[in-house]
C-alpha cells in the first residue's frame, strides 16, 4: 500500500541544535541521517517529515544515551510555538475551549498526532497519539509532545495550576532524568495511555479576557488551511481506529458512522487506496501491539484490552498469527 508522507512543522526542532551540541552529538550530522540539513529548519512553518522527526529524536537519545532527549527539548516551549494556533488558544474563555482548538487544528502543525479530549466525572482527560505506519519507537515524540501539551496548559492557567497526573504507555527510565522535575510528583509510566489528566475546573474555569481581535483572523485563516489540507482517507480512517480500538468495538460499521459515510462508501475509498479496512484494522494493531510490548511491562490482560480484544487468550492466538512466536518470546528479542 502507498502511503502519503506526514508531515510536521519544523518548529518542533526549536532548539534542537543546541540541545544536541549540549549533550555531546553534533547536529549537521545526525540531521542528515535522517534525511534533514539545518536549512530545513529556518523557517519555523516548513513542512518536514514527522517519521524524519520521530526518528530524528530516537536516535538523538540513544546515541547521547540521554533518555529525556525529547521531553528537554519541551521544556523550552512556549504557546507561541504552535504558531496561529496559539492566537485562536490564548484568547479562549476557558482552557477546554482552548484545548478544543488545539484538538481541531492539531493535524496543520503536526499531521501524525491524535489529540482528544475525554470526560470522567470531575476529571478531564487528554490523549496524545502518534499515528505511524511502522512498528519503532515514539517514546521521544509522545514525551516531546505531552511536555508542550503541559506547558500549554501551564501557560493558559498560569504557574500555580497542577494536573492530577501526567500518564507514559512506556515503562519508566532506567536512570535519573527531569520528569520529576518538570511535571512534579504525578507522573505515572506504564499507564493507559499517553496524555493529562486534570481536574475538570480548572478546565471550566474563565479566564481574563483579551479584548484582541487577532483570534478572529487566525480562526479564518485555520478553518480555511483545514479546508485545504488533502488528508487521505486511509490516514483519517487510521486515525478513528486508533481512538476506538481499547473500547473492543471498531468494526467498519462504526468507523463509517463516525465519518458520516456507509460502510460501502467507507470500502470504496479505502480500495481508491489500494487497502481494505481489515488490512487498516490489522497494521493499526500490529504497530500497535509491537510498540507496547517493546516498550512497556503490560500484562497480556492490558494489552488485550488496548487492543480491542475479547480476552488475553484471543489476542495470544492474534499475536501467533501475525508475528510467528508469541508474546514473551518476541519481547525478549526486542
Amino acid at each position: 500500500m502507498q502511503r502519503s508522507m506526514l508531515t510536521i512543522r519544523s518548529a518542533s526542532l526549536t532548539g534542537y541544535s543546541d540541545l544536541a551540541r549540549h549533550v555531546g552529538l553534533d547536529p549537521a550530522r545526525m540531521l542528515r541521517r535522517v534525511g534533514l540539513s539545518a536549512r530545513d529548519l529556518v523557517d519555523p512553518d516548513a513542512p518536514i517529515s514527522s517519521n524524519a522527526v520521530r526518528e530524528l529524536l530516537e536516535s538523538s537519545a540513544a546515541a547521547a544515551n540521554v533518555e529525556d532527549f525529547g521531553l528537554r527539548l519541551a521544556m523550552s516551549r512556549r504557546l507561541s510555538n504552535l504558531g496561529p494556533i496559539s492566537a485562536v488558544m490564548s484568547e479562549a474563555p476557558t482552557a477546554r475551549e482552548a484545548l478544543e482548538s488545539l484538538c481541531r487544528y492539531i493535524r496543520l502543525i503536526n499531521a501524525s498526532l491524535l489529540t482528544r479530549i475525554e470526560d470522567y466525572g470531575d476529571a478531564v482527560l487528554i490523549r496524545e497519539h502518534i499515528l505511524v505506519d511502522d512498528k519503532n519507537s515514539v517514546r521521544q515524540s509522545i514525551e516531546m509532545a505531552v511536555g508542550v501539551l503541559y506547558r500549554s496548559i501551564a501557560e493558559l492557567l498560569g504557574p500555580n495550576w497542577r494536573p492530577r497526573s501526567v500518564c507514559f504507555e512506556h515503562r519508566p527510565p532506567d536512570g535519573a532524568t527531569c520528569h520529576k522535575t518538570f511535571f512534579g510528583s504525578a507522573v505515572e509510566f506504564n499507564a493507559d495511555f499517553n496524555g493529562i489528566v486534570c481536574h475538570a475546573r480548572d478546565m471550566a474555569a474563565c479566564r481574563p479576557a483579551t479584548g484582541s481581535q487577532m483570534a478572529l483572523y487566525a480562526r479564518r485563516f485555520l478553518d480555511q488551511a483545514l479546508t485545504s489540507a488533502n488528508d487521505s482517507d486511509t490516514h483519517s480512517i487510521r486515525q478513528v481506529i486508533v481512538a476506538m480500538l481499547p473500547n473492543g468495538r471498531c468494526t467498519a460499521d462504526r468507523v463509517a458512522r463516525h465519518l458520516g459515510v456507509d460502510r460501502r462508501t467507507l470500502h470504496r475509498r479505502l480500495t481508491t487506496e489500494s487497502t481494505t479496512f481489515s488490512s487498516l484494522l490489522r497494521e493499526v494493531r500490529c504497530e500497535l501491539a509491537a510498540r507496547q510490548i517493546r516498550d512497556s511491562d503490560r500484562s497480556l490482560a492490558e494489552l488485550a484490552d488496548l487492543l480491542g480484544f475479547s480476552s488475553s487468550s484471543a489476542f495470544a492466538f492474534w499475536f501467533r498469527k501475525q508475528f510467528g512466536t508469541t508474546v514473551s518470546k518476541w519481547r525478549e528479542t526486542q
